[in-house]
């Protein structure tokens, strides 16, 4: 399995949720675990997610989640899971 953690930041605004899993749907990510919160208006999202059955490179996701994120007002970034494992290890 190929994984991938997807966070999701910025104001609360309406169809975050919505947009972003669209965008993992028509690719074929598979969504395996998902957290959210709202904190004083300000979104926090964070996924596990598959990218086994993906048909883009990793690279073409990332840049098109960033871009899903512009139009959005959030950042978005995608990090291979072991990636993230080793920036978050204490």
């Amino acid at each position: 399995m190929n994984k991938a953690i997807i966070t999701v930041v910025g104001k609360d605004t309406v169809g975050i949720i919505a947009r972003v899993c669209t965008y993992l749907a028509e690719n074929n990510v598979n969504i395996l675990d998902i957290s959210q919160t709202i904190i004083h208006g300000y979104f926090n999202m964070m996924m596990m997610v598959d990218m086994s059955k993906v048909t883009k490179n990793f690279e073409q996701i990332d840049t098109e989640l960033e871009e899903v994120g512009k139009v959005l007002g959030v950042q978005i970034k995608c990090q291979r899971e072991e990636i993230f494992d080793r920036m978050h290890r204490v």
